[in-house]
């Protein structure tokens, strides 16, 4: 081979492979991750009032009224649709789609191979418009609701706003589930 081609050829391996390595993050992963903060925020506020006022019991009508409250309200304001999923669903109104099922069970591989939950994140362009997905830790105060021994007082509220639970017997350190927002092409018109 021509040394001459096969410096170019070098030349353009080692070009592609700088560009690769400086591509930015897209715009709409930032956005995402801004209203992921917003959404948490939110949502920790009010479960922290519910809890003062009424205990843990409380703060499960705040999950399962004011959590999707937020969401449309956030939605409505920033051009994304913001939801919650998991593959073990306590509401079945938050039932992941094929697309969603397929990154939880990458985040679940990610996490046993010893990727650090906090960075389990997912992008991609698809038919349906830009699709964000970021892993939600099991963390200490979720297990008061979604752990292993369960107060009998909240599994009674447990029962009553969710029959058909499946989001127990969580640990520490799991995935609980994921925010996934999808911005549609359409917004952006």
């Amino acid at each position: 081979m021509n040394k001459w081609l096969l410096l170019l050829i070098l030349i353009m391996s080692f070009i592609s492979n700088v560009s690769l390595a400086e591509e930015e993050t897209p715009i709409e992963v930032n956005e995402a991750r801004s209203l992921i903060k917003q959404f948490g925020g939110k949502l920790k506020l009010r479960l922290k009032a519910a809890i003062e006022e009424g205990g843990l019991e409380n703060a499960i009508e705040v999950c399962n009224v004011a959590a999707p409250d937020i969401a449309r309200n956030l939605s409505n304001q920033s051009h994304w649709q913001i939801g919650r999923t998991s593959l073990k669903l306590r509401n079945p109104n938050n039932a992941a789609d094929p697309w969603e099922t397929e990154v939880l069970e990458q985040f679940e591989q990610r996490l046993q191979n010893g990727e650090a939950i906090k960075q389990l994140d997912y992008y991609e362009n698809t038919s349906q418009g830009f699709r964000y997905m970021k892993a939600i830790p099991t963390q200490g105060l979720c297990l008061s609701c979604h752990g292993e021994s369960i107060p009998a007082s909240v599994q009674a509220k447990l029962n009553e706003f969710y029959p058909i639970d499946k989001a127990i017997n969580y640990k520490a350190g799991q995935i609980r589930g994921a925010f996934t927002l999808i911005k549609s092409e359409k917004a952006d018109l």
